[in-house]
């Protein structure tokens, strides 16, 4: 009997609203310090509007977001994010994004830090569209989703890729200065979150020594 691949489980793919969410992880954050219970964050943010969305609807699916991301941090990290400057959250609510978001995640090991480390030194949309063809071989879920929502995810992810200080207004690849605190952290896990960014081997490997 010939053996079955397993299918590859489907990618989440609702980071349509806002890109790195800097703003709104900075109201969410010290919350979860207080109550360390996203449930009870997202009902303290809708309750009372703390995200100063226009409806209750689009305030409903901006805290869903945010709490989702920022739930992939550990609490250390998160105790970090509330402290960094704004590089230092730029990269954290990044590898935030990459764990919660597969699709990002694999675009960010597999393409722009192949790239970077290939010295091709600009990022496209070709470049994305390419990169999901490729995994629509695998994610059929991939295949349905509207052209339109597929361009405002390709958007969003160059967004996050340039508020995180990774990606120029022109499209040039920008390498990760990682902080040391920043670089600790994420290299703490197996695989290294390092993987995420524009940097060299030589700087993961100094990170995780």
């Amino acid at each position: 009997m010939v053996g079955r691949t397993a299918p590859a489980s489907r990618y989440a793919l609702s980071f349509t609203s806002g890109a790195l969410l800097m703003r709104e992880a900075s109201i969410a954050a010290p919350l979860y310090l207080r109550e360390r219970d996203w449930s009870k964050v997202r009902a303290v943010i809708e309750q009372d509007n703390l995200l100063q969305a226009r409806t209750v609807a689009s305030g409903r699916r901006l805290t869903r977001e945010v709490t989702q991301r920022l739930a992939v941090l550990t609490d250390g990290e998160i105790e970090l994010l509330v402290d960094a400057p704004a590089t230092e959250r730029g990269h954290l609510l990044w590898a935030a994004a990459c764990r919660r978001y597969d699709l990002i995640g694999e675009f960010a090991e597999e393409v722009v830090r192949e790239r970077f480390l290939l010295l091709a030194s600009m990022l496209t949309y070709e470049d994305f569209d390419s990169f999901v063809r490729g995994k629509a071989l695998w994610h059929t879920e991939l295949t349905e989703v509207k052209g339109s929502t597929l361009r405002k995810l390709r958007s969003n992810v160059f967004l996050m890729l340039n508020e995180a200080g990774l990606l120029s207004d022109r499209g040039h690849l920008v390498q990760a200065v990682l902080s040391q605190r920043v670089a600790t952290a994420l290299s703490t896990r197996t695989p290294s979150d390092l993987r995420f960014f524009p940097t060299s081997d030589h700087d993961i490997g100094r990170a995780e020594r």
